[in-house]
């Protein structure tokens, strides 16, 4: 992942927090037992809000998708979309496939990567379960991130159809650690740039049981997407 800064732009740097996952992964992958990783450090189920899942033993090591055999629960949370208008995500996703993913429009790299890998993904799916996929970006630098900002950036790195949600960073950073995924105020260095940072990680939640089964690192591509979309539409994982 670069870490260049650029002024007065936003630098992700969610490769530092990511290899925990992949690390913990591999481990499972080498003695094909179930492993507890995370982003925190206590031992609580992921449906508590805790930031621990355990990941289940993985044959295949060049697999995107890890697969949860304690899911997580869907956030509480209550944002802005970019219509400025109220929305419950519990509550409009409910019933639905949905991948949530935690960024921001200033990210240089991995966050419009992970949007257009996903948009092009989706564009390989029949128009019924295109219809029936949500893709929900959760901004992690809300200052900035205004509705307005991100109808702009949404269509132009993912698709129209995302749903982009802006709001206080501290519900923000509170849903996002539900879900095991860490985030750090953005932070304004002295040469005027913005620095934040930011777990890269893509929960897909089912539609049959609103959990979150699977887990993408920033490593998943659009073949891996394309591959397991369908699955995950149907309420399987991959």
């Amino acid at each position: 992942m670069s870490e260049e800064k650029t002024p007065g732009a936003a630098t992700a740097r969610p490769g530092r927090r990511t290899p925990l996952v992949i690390a913990a992964v591999a481990i499972v992958a080498a003695i094909g037992v179930t492993a507890a990783v995370g982003l925190g450090g206590d031992d609580k189920p992921s449906g508590s809000g805790s930031s621990v899942a355990e990941v289940s033993g993985i044959t295949e090591s060049t697999r995107a998708a890890t697969v949860l055999d304690r899911p997580f629960t869907k956030p509480a949370l209550v944002l802005t979309d970019t219509k400025g208008e109220k929305y419950d995500l519990r509550e409009r996703t409910k019933g639905k496939p949905t991948l949530i993913y935690f960024g921001y429009t200033h990210c240089p790299d991995v966050c419009p990567l992970t949007m257009s890998n996903i948009a092009i993904a989706k564009k390989k799916l029949p128009k019924a379960d295109q219809d029936k996929l949500q893709v929900v970006f959760v901004t992690t630098d809300p200052e900035r991130d205004t509705s307005a900002e991100l109808a702009k950036w949404l269509p132009a790195a993912g698709d129209p159809s995302f749903t982009g949600l802006t709001g206080d960073f501290s519900a923000i950073q509170a849903g996002a650690k539900q879900i095991g995924i860490g985030i750090d105020p953005p932070k304004k260095e002295k040469d005027g740039s913005v620095v934040s940072m930011h777990g890269a990680q893509v929960i897909a939640f089912s539609p049959t049981t609103d959990q979150g089964y699977v887990l993408y690192g920033e490593d998943a591509t659009v073949d891996d997407y394309a591959k397991d979309l369908p699955k995950i539409i149907k309420g399987e994982n991959p």
